[in-house]
């Protein structure tokens, strides 16, 4: 984001992949063979996250309620906020109970299209069938998460936890 580095092709084509539209062209839904990302995690800002809150996909039936447990609201169920991507291949495990281990986990995730429910997110299209992304999409997907590591901020002391008082 800062242009201080350059991208790999294979980067390239994962951070090209997060803003195009999932789905197969031929359906005339306006798919790309994208991972379609960029709705909740647009690369406006450095933090790749739209800061709202939604469902998606992780389960039919609520174990989690998410801000439907604060808000009572049906319509409420299962939302939870949309996380930022920065630095997300240091930040495992993930979603919001840890159920992914890895990035590889979380990519199959949406590949295979979560769960359909009342509550889902309007942008997660795919329940029935998935993205269909091939390995080699996966991959380059991966590759360009792993960009978004800041060591810098990572490993400046101003950050660092200062330990017990």
């Amino acid at each position: 984001m800062r242009g201080e580095e350059q991208l790999t092709p294979e980067e390239q084509l994962g951070f090209l992949l997060t803003q195009q539209e999932g789905g197969d062209p031929s359906l005339g839904l306006g798919g790309q063979w994208g991972a379609d990302c960029f709705h909740c995690h647009p690369h406006g800002g450095a933090r790749f996250t739209d800061g709202s809150m939604r469902n998606n996909g992780l389960d039919s039936i609520f174990t989690h309620l998410g801000r439907g447990g604060v808000t009572g609201l049906p319509q409420d169920m299962g939302l939870f906020k949309v996380p930022s991507l920065r630095n997300v291949a240091v930040s495992a495990p993930y979603m919001h109970d840890g159920r992914f281990e890895n990035l590889e986990e979380v990519i199959e995730h949406y590949n295979s299209g979560g769960h359909p429910s009342p509550t889902i997110s309007p942008f997660m299209k795919f329940t029935q069938g998935g993205l269909s992304l091939t390995p080699e999409k996966k991959a380059q997907l991966l590759a360009f998460l792993h960009t978004l590591t800041d060591d810098e901020f990572l490993n400046n002391p101003a950050f660092q936890d200062p330990g017990p008082p």
